[in-house]
């Protein structure tokens, strides 16, 4: 009985010992599962927390660059914007200078035409020379071309020929202009232009134009019947 009771007891013993392992195992492990539940939820946290720093690293880089751009979208219009002053200063300052040329073009040919116009209201330059006595059956502008001719060197016999060659000519007219080749005045002279070697009048003063014109005859003709006959063969001198 006591052998019995014995192997009972140790037998019950050993259960105990057993039961107790088996409730510190399942502590054990449930003391071990807490902390890899806690690190779990630490590294879910943490990824949570770098996605968002991410997320909000991202959206500052966006602003950023969304400045940047803006920043250049403005320095390109102001650019622009000088550029375009620029451009529209020399564009009125092409336009001034042109309205400046054109209105002192418009002035000088206004003048220019009043001028002429003076001139022909006024008439011929008077002639404020002496008239030899064997040129008064002359009048006119031939009259002072027979004077002319005489100071010139010529003798008076040549005056006939230098007579009928400017009748020939212009009518003894300083304002006579031929149209189709624009020789001009007593000795058609082309252009009209070259009688201001003899003076600054040559347009309106019959003495210039005449003491031009003997000039000529004398470098070209050596007489004026020597350019009556020129004229005569050729029709002109």
């Amino acid at each position: 009985m006591k052998r019995l009771w014995s192997r009972l007891g140790v037998r019950a013993a050993s259960v105990g010992v057993l039961a107790a392992g088996l409730t510190g195992g399942v502590y054990l492990g449930q003391d071990r599962d807490v902390p890899q539940q806690q690190q779990q939820v630490a590294s879910s946290q943490a990824l949570a927390q770098a996605s968002q720093d991410e997320l909000r690293l991202q959206q500052q880089l966006l602003k950023v660059r969304e400045a940047n751009h803006a920043a250049d979208r403005a320095h390109r219009s102001a650019a622009e914007e000088v550029a375009a002053a620029k451009a529209a200063s020399k564009v009125k300052a092409a336009a001034s200078k042109a309205w400046t040329a054109e209105t002192k073009a418009i002035e000088a040919k206004k003048a220019e035409e009043a001028k002429k116009k003076a001139e022909e209201a006024a008439g011929p330059v008077g002639y404020t020379g002496d008239i030899p006595e064997s040129c008064n059956e002359y009048s006119g502008s031939r009259e002072i071309g027979c004077a002319l001719m005489l100071d010139a060197g010529f003798d008076l016999d040549q005056f006939p020929c230098l007579d009928k060659l400017w009748k020939k000519e212009s009518g003894w007219n300083y304002k006579a202009t031929n149209q189709s080749s624009g020789a001009y005045g007593i000795p058609q002279s082309l252009p009209g232009s070259k009688m201001a070697s003899a003076g600054s009048d040559w347009k309106t003063n019959p003495a210039t134009q005449i003491e031009w014109g003997l000039g000529y005859i004398e470098g070209r003709y050596d007489t004026p019947c020597g350019a009556w006959s020129h004229s005569q063969s050729v029709g002109w001198y």
